[in-house]
């Protein structure tokens, strides 16, 4: 892929941009059809670092994606657990159009890809692969036939849980009364039935007892997935994973995405910049093998990045990051798309 940005520009190593720039560079969870959805973002402008300077949102857009490779990312159409439950659906189906119209106005520049045979052709071709995915299950709830809906495998993936308690199951978020941890009979069912239409159950947010819940309710033959997360073995906080967690989507021939929030990802004596980011990715491998991590930026979701993160070239900056502590070219590929692809071929 080519960039109009140099390494200089960006504040890293040519080997660096060179290496983005030649990989299969996934981000496995990017929320910036929210601000497309609320008030018409438009991805097909460079915004630079946007009018809160990095903050909360204005994190990607198109351009900024291919000035540091990134090939594809799972795109998320997020619910609004406040908008009534028989709404949700009708919602859900009204933003997929406007979702798919988005990347239809790309001018060939984005293209809609649900199995890893088009992921590939849009490679080769050099078109940024969108990734459908649902965060917050509970949008399906109302939805009247939900396996003839997934019947077509538009989705890659759906996060079940998200920040509240929903019919599904319980959020690791503290600010839920949490009377229920478990996994709901619904939750259950819809485990089952994405593992029949084979879309991905993410167990990104979800609380600890829902979680072990969904594994044991989940095919085991098929990998599971967390899109983004940080974990407690570095920095014990609510959303992030234990080593058992992390364990369990391992040896399912899952990954983990890891996240870039500074407020649940930064120790206080640790790194202030990507180097944090680093280091929830060298605990994974440490604890599962390094098969299992993966990228899951959470750009434009309402999260702080790291301040080095925050103009939305995080990723060309982390890949310079590793090679600085050692990491091997063959590693950091796999963390940046060949573990994700090789999940993803597991389960389609």
């Amino acid at each position: 892929m080519k960039t109009t940005m140099t390494a200089q520009q960006l504040g890293v190593s040519q080997r660096a941009l060179d290496l983005c720039l030649d990989a299969d560079l996934i981000d496995l969870h990017v929320d910036t059809f929210i601000p497309v959805r609320l008030w018409g973002y438009d991805v097909m402008q460079h915004h630079g670092r946007g009018p809160l300077n990095g903050y909360y949102f204005g994190h990607l857009d198109l351009p900024r994606m291919e000035e540091q490779g990134v090939t594809g990312a799972m795109w998320s159409l997020t619910t609004n657990p406040f908008r009534p439950a028989r709404q949700r659906f009708a919602v859900l189906q009204k933003n997929r159009a406007r979702y798919e119209a988005m990347v239809a106005a790309s001018g060939g520049r984005m293209v809609i890809t649900s199995t890893p045979d088009a992921y590939a052709q849009a490679r080769a071709a050099g078109v940024h692969a969108v990734l459908p995915a649902i965060q917050g299950g509970n949008a399906l709830a109302s939805a009247p036939d939900l396996d003839a809906w997934l019947a077509d495998r538009w989705l890659t993936r759906v996060t079940v849980v998200h920040l509240t308690d929903s019919l599904y199951g319980a959020t690791s978020s503290p600010a839920t009364n949490r009377r229920q941890p478990h996994l709901s009979a619904r939750g259950k069912e819809i485990v089952q039935a994405l593992n029949r239409a084979r879309i991905f159950v993410d167990l990104a947010h979800i609380a600890p007892q829902s979680f072990w819940d969904a594994v044991a309710v989940h095919d085991p033959t098929l990998p599971l997935i967390v899109t983004h997360s940080g974990v407690s073995g570095v920095v014990p906080h609510w959303r992030n994973l234990d080593d058992a967690h992390v364990k369990a989507v391992g040896q399912s021939g899952g990954v983990i995405g890891v996240i870039y929030a500074a407020n649940f990802m930064g120790r206080k004596d640790g790194p202030q910049d990507c180097h944090m980011v680093a280091e929830h990715l060298e605990h994974i491998a440490s604890v599962a093998g390094e098969d299992v991590p993966a990228i899951g930026s959470d750009y434009d979701g309402a999260v702080v990045p790291p301040k080095d993160m925050r103009d939305g070239h995080g990723h060309v900056r982390l890949v310079d990051a590793l090679l600085q502590r050692g990491w091997q070219e063959l590693a950091i590929r796999k963390v940046l798309g060949g573990n994700f692809l090789a999940s993803w071929r597991r389960l389609r």
